[in-house]
């Protein structure tokens, strides 16, 4: 059977990086990012898609749980199921699994008859809903069709880059585990063979790799140490960069620190306030340095560090911010 699943897996050129260097990592075919809820990896997958349009890469942001974040930094419409030019090399969607299966029949049936009966069907629509892992499986399915350079969709382009922003942890697991499961469940047939080109690709280290997000706290790096070991222990995907986000940068020297001590003593209240607060941030940012070394410790993989964005929220020029720091 050939459909949405038959095209050949390519291999994009490698180019050269802003500042002379190789960023390896954003040479794959399809980049999986993921990390502990609430570490910045959906802002961390914009700007990486950035980073790449940046490198003259046509890339892709693929969103998997609706959380449309590319359109509210580039301050557009929401973007659903379509391919939306956010700027220049630089595209995103938001997978939703029914719309993935939608697609798939359609690929697969060429009667027209036929798919709207199946559609109709509410047996179909049950069996669908029942079915544990299978809209991790089809939206598996189109990431992969997203990445191919012989499209099945209509009008579908061609992109060097997809970057996908998994779920948190333990539900990204079982993303990337899911067509492994229907592999294992189908002993043989169309799925079986489908599921299996798809694990082929999560576990093809030359063309897919994974980025963890994690944070200079405790918890954070102690999960990015366990989740490096799931990935490639249990899903066998290359881990190829833990990226650091939130660091503060270091901004007092040994002396300047001596004159802020003294500033605790001054008899103005505003004085000794301002005091205060640039020792606690001497003290936060002395806790996260320490926190990087642990990670440095714990993880094989290379670590990028990003800066901590003093803003309520992300726009559009703290996203290349971020894309301009990543090396």
């Amino acid at each position: 059977m050939e459909g949405l699943f038959s095209c050949l897996w390519c291999l994009s050129v490698r180019q050269i990086g802003l500042n002379g260097r190789i960023l390896d990592f954003l040479d794959k075919r399809v980049l999986f990012v993921t990390g502990k809820g609430g570490v910045g990896k959906s802002t961390v997958s914009i700007a990486l898609g950035i980073r790449a349009a940046m490198e003259g890469k046509r890339a892709i942001v693929v969103e998997v749980s609706s959380t449309e974040n590319a359109s509210r930094i580039f301050r557009q419409s929401d973007v659903g199921f379509k391919e939306v030019e956010m700027s220049n090399d630089l595209w995103a969607i938001s997978i939703d699994p029914e719309d993935s299966m939608r697609e798939y029949v359609l690929l697969q049936l060429k009667v027209k008859a036929m798919r709207d009966l199946l559609f109709r069907s509410r047996m179909f629509t049950y069996l669908a809903a029942a079915t544990p892992g299978l809209n991790e499986l089809v939206t598996i399915g189109k990431i992969w069709e997203l990445a191919q350079l012989d499209r099945k969709v209509k009008h579908g382009r061609k992109y060097d880059l997809v970057i996908v922003d998994l779920p948190a942890t333990g539900h990204g697991i079982s993303f990337l585990q899911s067509p492994r499961t229907f592999a294992n469940i189908a002993r043989m047939g169309p799925i079986h063979t489908q599921a299996r080109q798809l694990q082929a690709m999560i576990n093809d280290h030359d063309h897919s790799g994974t980025v963890i997000v994690s944070l200079p706290e405790e918890m954070p790096v102690n999960e990015t140490r366990n989740l490096e070991e799931q990935l490639t222990d249990d899903v066998n995907v290359a881990v190829d960069r833990v990226i650091m986000n939130g660091l503060n940068e270091e901004s007092f020297s040994g002396a300047d620190l001596k004159e802020i001590k003294r500033l605790r003593k001054s008899d103005d209240p505003e004085v000794r306030a301002a005091g205060k607060a640039a020792i606690s941030q001497c003290s936060r940012t002395e806790s996260q340095m320490e926190q990087l070394e642990r990670l440095e410790g714990l993880v094989k993989a290379p670590i990028t560090t990003l800066p901590f964005i003093f803003k309520p929220e992300i726009d559009l020029s703290c996203a290349r911010k971020l894309a301009e720091e990543i090396a």
